[in-house]
């Protein structure tokens, strides 16, 4: 793969629910060692176009491609490539943290001795070395978040998605994951994160894909979106999406 194929592709995605077409044919590109942003008001199909992007949900329409492999016609291929980090991790409860990372590279077949060197590393980087024999049941859910991450990044994904990342997180932690995320891109990863924050998204991402009503209304970098102006994300992100004039009312209600 070189640095101008796609890590992440959506060619005219399309999801459609009875007579209700929620993703709208959704076009985009993520390359290596990019950090990209997906925002979007609740309902615009952010979380649906994320789930087919990693193989949770098929398609009506359209072809998503991870590496180059379409997740239809090769999803083993496609699936060894990417981590996912959903807004509420679902954890295994009566396994503890190290147990879960074993679990982890069993299912990606990773040899033994390097995953549990892996593991240990990424467990003293999120501060849960000292509580990786305790039950994942007992974890906080900054706790869990951080197992997550853990065994999302234990095979080295080359796609890393995540879905509100930082939600529930003290900024302590915050700014660790955000952290993380910058080095995980350093090293060629591309990243793909769904985020309400919209500070998070000016100050880490590389570039910003805007969704509303499940159709891509804006994309490009912060200086693309503003076009010469020096308007805020929040305010480009609230004129494309409807937002303004409700804002413009609750300013005049107070």
């Amino acid at each position: 793969m070189t640095q101008h194929t796609p890590t992440i592709e959506a060619l005219g995605l399309q999801k459609r629910y009875g007579e209700t077409l929620a993703v709208k044919g959704v076009d985009l590109a993520v390359y290596p060692g990019e950090i990209v942003g997906f925002l979007g008001p609740n309902g615009a199909g952010k979380t649906t176009t994320i789930k087919m992007l990693i193989g949770l949900l098929k398609p009506s329409a359209g072809t998503a491609r991870i590496g180059g492999h379409d997740l239809q016609r090769e999803p083993l291929a496609a699936k060894a490539l990417l981590g996912y980090v959903p807004d509420q991790p679902y954890l295994p409860e009566k396994l503890t943290a190290r147990e879960y990372i074993q679990l982890i590279a069993g299912l990606y077949q990773l040899d033994p001795s390097a995953a549990r060197q892996r593991g240990e590393e990424l467990l003293r980087l999120f501060g849960l070395e000292d509580r990786g024999d305790e039950l994942l049941g007992g974890y906080s859910h900054g706790m869990r978040q951080k197992a997550a991450l853990t065994g999302a990044l234990l095979h080295h994904p080359k796609a890393f998605f995540l879905d509100e990342p930082t939600v529930g997180l003290d900024p302590r932690s915050a700014r660790l994951i955000k952290d993380i995320l910058r080095e995980v891109a350093g090293r060629g990863t591309s990243v793909f994160m769904s985020t309400h924050i919209l500070e998070i998204a000016e100050r880490m991402c590389d570039r910003v894909f805007i969704i509303n009503q499940g159709a891509i209304v804006a994309s490009g970098t912060l200086d693309e979106l503003r076009a010469g102006g020096d308007a805020s994300l929040e305010d480009i992100f609230l004129s494309l999406t409807g937002g303004a004039e409700e804002a413009e009312v609750a300013e005049a209600l107070v």
